[in-house]
């Protein structure tokens, strides 16, 4: 017993040293589906302008997510409401083919991934910004979504 409480303390202590990482956090959907009316947003700051950052979106998905990829748009936007970046982007999550998912499985039947959104960016001054994400699906209701994320670290 005494051996397992202390194996569980290594791997937290270790599991929680991530120099890089500036920000991670997610949005969890109850009902395991994102609604296209529901834009997620994560605000966050930025402490020194000279350093560069790559930003990730992360998506956690169930293995009967009906289709093979997922379009989104991002939106940057800085403390005073101006975007300085928007894209609509296009993540495959399982393969065409052979239908084989793509990404990290810890339950077996969820995936998480993380898809470069912008690389090695440095941002006009340190502040408070912020990163929404809309889903562009042909459908309202996209089921098998269980949370989506961002993550930013130093360059």
């Amino acid at each position: 017993m005494r051996t397992l409480i202390m194996l569980s303390v290594c791997l937290l202590i270790f599991s929680a040293c991530d120099e890089n990482r500036l920000y991670e956090t997610n949005t969890d959907f109850k009902n395991r589906y994102w609604l296209a009316a529901e834009q997620p947003a994560f605000d966050f700051n930025i402490p020194d302008a000279n350093t560069r950052y790559n930003l990730y979106f992360t998506i956690r998905n169930e293995s009967d997510y009906p289709n093979s990829n997922i379009y989104f748009t991002y939106y940057l936007v800085d403390s005073t409401g101006t975007t300085l970046e928007k894209k609509l982007t296009n993540q495959f999550l399982f393969d065409r083919k052979t239908g084989q998912p793509f990404g990290n499985s810890g339950l077996g039947y969820v995936y998480e991934h993380r898809f470069p959104l912008l690389e090695n960016y440095a941002f006009g001054k340190p502040g408070n910004y912020s990163m929404r994400f809309e889903q562009f699906m042909r459908t309202d209701t996209l089921r098998g979504v269980l949370s989506v994320g961002l993550r930013i670290e130093k360059q």
